[in-house]
Formats: structure tokens, sequence, C-alpha cells
């Protein structure tokens, strides 16, 4: 079992940039893929970013050239730099982990870009 906490998330204008952060109530040392998800009112839960066991990436069309993942230590596992955002960025945003084929999630943090 691990618990995930996001920190990062708020209000930032068109253009401007975020770093959001995936707390982790254990060291997390083995993982099968670890990533960002976003949820905008109205629309389903979709893939923001993901780096995979052995290091490659994967990024959702929308965010690509924009969004960086990046892994961090043990007990900060994952973070997510946001840069020229925009108002279609708005949403949750959730960290996921995936051990031994099990999904852990965070609670989400809001992130919210005016125009």
């Amino acid at each position: 079992q691990v618990q995930l906490v996001e920190s990062g998330g708020g209000l930032v204008q068109a253009g401007g940039s975020l770093r959001l952060s995936c707390a982790a109530s254990r060291s997390i040392f083995r993982f099968d893929a670890m990533g960002w998800y976003r949820q905008a009112p109205g629309k389903q839960r979709e893939l923001v970013a993901v780096i995979i066991s052995g290091g490659s990436t994967n990024y959702g069309d929308s965010v690509k050239g924009r969004f960086t993942i990046s892994r961090d230590n043990a007990k900060n596992p994952v973070n997510l730099q946001m840069n020229s955002l925009k108002p279609e960025d708005t949403a949750v945003y959730y960290c996921n982990i995936r051990m031994w084929g099990v999904d852990y999630w965070g609670q989400g943090t809001q992130v919210t870009v005016s125009s």
C-alpha cells in the first residue's frame, strides 16, 4: 500500500508555468509505471504523461512540447513541469503509480489557467 499526495497546483494565467509534485507515504524503488492524469469537468480522465519502468516516457498529444515528466527521489517519485499553460489545461491533476499491477492514485490537485 502507498498513499500519494499531489502539490503544486493553483491559479495561473495563460502562458504561465506550474510544477506539480507527488509525495509518497513510503519510498518507491520499483514500479511498472508512474505518471500524471487529469480530469476536467464533464470529461473523462485522460493521460497527461507517464514514465514506464525502464525510463521511456509518453505524453498526451495536447501537452507534447509543453509539459515534462521527470523522476525525483524515492519519496517524491514523480514531477510534472507544465509550461505555456492554456485555459484548456484547466483540470484536476492526479498522480498515479502502478506497482505489481495495482494502481495507486492521489486525491488530485486543481490547476486553473485563466485566459
